[in-house]
């Protein structure tokens, strides 16, 4: 009888073990970049310096030579972050979705969610873009960047957050 029910216990742990392993979530690849040099022309909405369309071009060629799919790209409104997505969303064909701030939780919550398993590219500016990669850390690691960097990019593998490991990296127009 005790030989039956450690079979048993055996079996059932094995089963539920591979059952877990089935569930398990693929990691959802976060790319969160600032947007590029923009032109100083007094607005609060100016577009892109002629750097800052290289950038974005840069942004552009150094992503589709790593990354064979990036199925999603969220913006804000702003012309400068449009503009910087939109060599990226050409080349990957994918419309670019803009977003607010309101809640960035809940935003966070709907990418990992809506695109889990998947590569998605998110353009802010020099106070979202750390807060965001925070949000997904689920601890304040990065802060504001500088008004004049514009050549971070935060890497993240994420499947909630919280569960998140990141790495940044640098790219430069010169």
């Amino acid at each position: 009888m005790k030989k039956t029910l450690l079979i048993v216990f055996i079996a059932l742990t094995f089963t539920l073990d591979v059952f877990a392993q089935s569930e398990a979530k693929n990691p959802t690849t976060l790319i969160f970049v600032r947007h590029g040099e923009k032109v100083d022309d007094g607005t609060r909405d100016p577009a892109l310096s002629p750097q800052g369309e290289a950038r974005a071009e840069l942004l552009k060629n150094i992503l589709s030579s790593e990354y064979e799919d990036i199925t999603a790209i969220y913006s804000t409104a702003y012309k400068r972050t449009q503009f910087t997505a939109k060599p990226t969303a050409e080349h990957y064909k994918v419309e670019v979705e803009e977003y607010g701030l309101k809640d960035p939780k809940a935003l966070i919550n709907s990418i990992l969610e809506k695109h889990q398993g998947e590569t998605v590219l998110v353009v802010g500016h020099s106070n979202t873009t750390p807060m965001l990669v925070n949000v997904v850390l689920g601890e304040k690691k990065f802060p504001q960047l500088d008004e004049s960097v514009y050549n971070q990019i935060y890497i993240l593998q994420a499947t909630e957050i919280g569960d998140a490991t990141v790495e940044v990296k640098t790219y430069d127009t010169n």
